[in-house]
């Protein structure tokens, strides 16, 4: 039975191969669809691990800064390291924008830290750490950006002198890290031209331009040239602190809303991810339905050419099983060449992907298992042709 199969594989092995290279084309698609989902869920875990936090406190009644705005007071934070179990907490600001290279632009999440606190990068491939209070930066190597070169964010020109990987958004974006007052600056305050005239209406208000109480007006003025706000909090808890226990301290003193690292897993995979998991998952279907019938379709042209020697072997006493499983290797070494074919593909063009796309073993294994069995139930369409001939055929 399988020297029947190969040697009817050998006689048109060409347009056999190239059938299976096309299919595996198709198949590394499916593959690569599979690895940008399981990326997602990387990116997001790596984002929780690398900012350093136990706990994420935020705006109340808000998701998080990854899923949705949150702004609460700067001063904030003090309270928060008064906590018990509270080792460290430090302000945070996230802002997904268009930083400037020269007359390119990158999208990119832009975030404010606080030097030794948790929320700067965990770690560097190149150079250093920001040591001025202001426009230095450390950008994801997914930028593109090289150490020493210029990059624009809002009004201010920044120097790259630290490169990282694996800091990117939520939504993919790489990130770039600045010192938190830079960030506020470029978050919160408003262009010299809106400062201005925000002076002007304050200015020509009675009620805040009062000339018997000097100095009003100008402390007025200079709430709108400063800002204290944050995004977040991170907080790193003190060994053995129970996370839940210190969020719900945060929760019923401080009025705020805070999450742990599993509450904000929940948030980024099951609510945010779960829409592109959805997509994911209609392209995988729709993909294996496709793949399906291509080698249906394939198989069953196979076995409609060669009609009359299936004709000829039923004639000289060839089991109908013989036939059967003749044709259904011939599909199974179809999806074998395409397994192959297209995850070699998927490996090669995954790095010029622009989201990370994560090709597991185990997922390698069901998508083989997956590709014999949609293989073999194709064949059968071809098998049931292949067994109602008529051994008459082969002299008529």
């Amino acid at each position: 039975m399988i020297s029947l199969a190969a040697r009817d594989i050998a006689h048109g092995l060409g347009r056999f191969v190239l059938t299976g290279m096309g299919l595996g084309l198709l198949l590394g698609v499916t593959f690569s669809m599979a690895g940008i989902y399981r990326g997602m869920v990387d990116d997001a875990q790596a984002l929780l691990a690398n900012s350093g936090a136990d706990l994420w406190v935020v705006q109340k009644d808000t998701q998080g800064p990854y899923a949705e705005s949150s702004s609460l007071p700067d001063d904030a934070v003090r309270g928060i390291r008064a906590l018990d179990g509270v080792a460290q907490a430090a302000n945070v600001t996230y802002l997904t924008m268009q930083v400037q290279r020269g007359e390119t632009e990158t999208r990119a999440m832009v975030v404010g830290f606080e030097p030794g606190q948790p929320g700067e990068p965990p770690f560097l491939i190149a150079g250093r750490l920001p040591v001025r209070s202001h426009y230095e930066a450390v950008a994801d190597r997914m930028t593109g950006y090289q150490v020493g070169e210029r990059i624009r964010i809002r009004r201010h020109d920044y120097t790259v002198v630290g490169l990282t990987r694996r800091m990117v958004s939520s939504g993919g974006d790489p990130m770039v890290f600045i010192p938190l007052k830079d960030a506020q600056e470029a978050q919160f305050l408003k262009d010299n031209d809106a400062i201005v005239n925000n002076r002007a209406r304050t200015a020509a208000n009675p009620a805040l331009n009062r000339p018997g109480v000097p100095g009003l007006l100008d402390a007025i003025n200079a709430t709108q040239t400063s800002n204290h706000s944050v995004n977040a909090v991170l907080v790193r808890l003190a060994p053995g602190a129970d996370p839940d226990a210190v969020a719900d301290t945060v929760r019923r003193w401080k009025h705020l809303q805070a999450y742990t690292v599993a509450q904000m897993q929940d948030i980024l995979v099951a609510k945010l991810i779960a829409t592109s998991a959805r997509q994911i998952g209609m392209f995988l279907a729709i993909l294996t339905v496709v793949s399906a019938a291509i080698v249906a379709f394939i198989i069953y042209t196979m076995t409609l050419g060669k009609m009359r020697e299936i004709a000829v072997l039923k004639l000289i006493g060839t089991r109908n099983r013989t036939i059967a499983g003749m044709i259904l290797q011939q599909a199974l070494g179809l999806g074998l060449i395409g397994f192959l074919v297209g995850r070699v593909a998927a490996e090669l063009w995954a790095p010029f992907f622009p989201k990370y796309v994560l090709l597991l073993p185990g997922d390698a294994a069901r998508g083989f298992a997956v590709v014999m069995v949609v293989c073999a139930l194709a064949s059968t369409l071809a098998i049931r042709v292949a067994l109602r001939v008529d051994p008459a055929e082969a002299i008529g």
